[in-house]
């Protein structure tokens, strides 16, 4: 295993960002965004990564996650009804579509800023966005502010458990270490915000 993380972490930068930014992408489309766990991803790639792979992560964050949200968005703009009452609207359930909208229309532009910090909802809230009619331009400008700061909360968090890793003793895997420990401390950071940001939704 520790081997395999090694040879990883030798890959191209490029290769590595660009498959990190086509993980976000599938992260923040509804349903896929629920078997893909971008939060993971991101400290994944910090723990195999190099220092210098800092800017090129927070990157590929926020590209992937705008690529995925704006086609979420327009999905739901051009075809929203429709997918509403097709099978997949059924996957995701009339409850959650509607606290998305509830949600929107209660926040506005900010709930788009807060939905990388909302479990599920990070990928519902463009589509619902879409439905909605919100103007694109106004979608964009808050899901960039949120995408940054939600990279830029992952990307502070895995880069202390990388250091924290490389303080314990033997042969411990930086990767796993990074992630175990990024985790935790992201719970722990995000707990309350959800906590408040969950009245919302009903």
């Amino acid at each position: 295993m520790a081997d395999w993380l090694a040879q990883v972490g030798e890959l191209p930068t490029t290769l590595l960002m660009g498959v990190l930014g086509v993980v976000m992408l599938f992260d923040a489309v509804p349903l896929l965004g629920v078997l893909v766990p971008g939060d993971v991803a991101i400290l994944a790639a910090v723990g195999v990564g190099r220092p210098a792979t800092g800017l090129a992560t927070f990157a590929a964050v926020v590209v992937g996650c705008l690529a995925g949200w704006s086609l979420s968005f327009l999905a739901g703009r051009r075809w929203g009804d429709r997918l509403r009452h097709s099978r997949v609207g059924g996957w995701i359930g009339e409850s959650r579509w509607a606290a998305a909208e509830r949600i929107l229309r209660r926040g506005g532009g900010r709930m788009v800023l807060v939905a990388p910090f909302l479990p599920v909802f990070n990928a519902l809230l463009p589509l619902a966005a879409g439905g909605l009619r919100m103007p694109y331009r106004r979608f964009l400008g808050c899901a960039t502010l949120g995408a940054a700061a939600w990279a830029g909360l992952y990307l502070v968090l895995g880069t202390a458990s990388r250091s924290l890793a490389g303080l314990l003793p033997g042969p411990a895997s930086p990767m796993l270490v990074t992630m175990a420990v990024g985790l935790l401390l992201a719970t722990l950071v995000l707990l309350g915000t959800r906590r408040r940001l969950r009245a919302l939704a009903g």
